[in-house]
């Protein structure tokens, strides 16, 4: 599996949110204005990757991903963990805390996560 572009996390988003959609749906769902064009051209491509499939009403195409988004975010994590945090989750976790990006009481949240398993 391969790493997509924003625009193409970004649509992805979208049909995850969805479920199944036909361009003008997707289109609707993204945060900023695209053109159905542009948008109609990244769906393409996505199906050509493999991420997406459609079912065909007439002319017009129903899209619905072929790619879970939890599937992807593992993928997408493993990678990160592996490059950024060499593999280990601690590393992972301090880079959070010393940025302040997660609070003590997020952490504690972790742990009893951790605990319960």
């Amino acid at each position: 599996m391969e790493k997509l572009t924003n625009k193409e996390e970004e649509i992805m988003q979208a049909l995850w949110h969805l479920e199944k959609a036909f361009i003008k749906e997707i289109v609707a769902e993204l945060p900023n204005e695209n053109h159905y064009n542009t948008v109609s051209t990244i769906v393409r491509k996505l199906e050509e990757k493999a991420f997406i499939s459609h079912k065909a009403f007439g002319k017009t195409h129903q899209y619905f991903p072929l790619v879970s988004k939890t599937a992807y975010t593992k993928k997408f994590m493993h990678e990160a963990m592996e490059s950024y945090f060499d593999n280990s989750y601690k590393n992972m976790v301090s880079f959070f805390a010393k940025n302040e990006k997660i609070s003590a009481e997020e952490l504690r949240e972790i742990l009893n996560l951790i605990e319960k398993k």
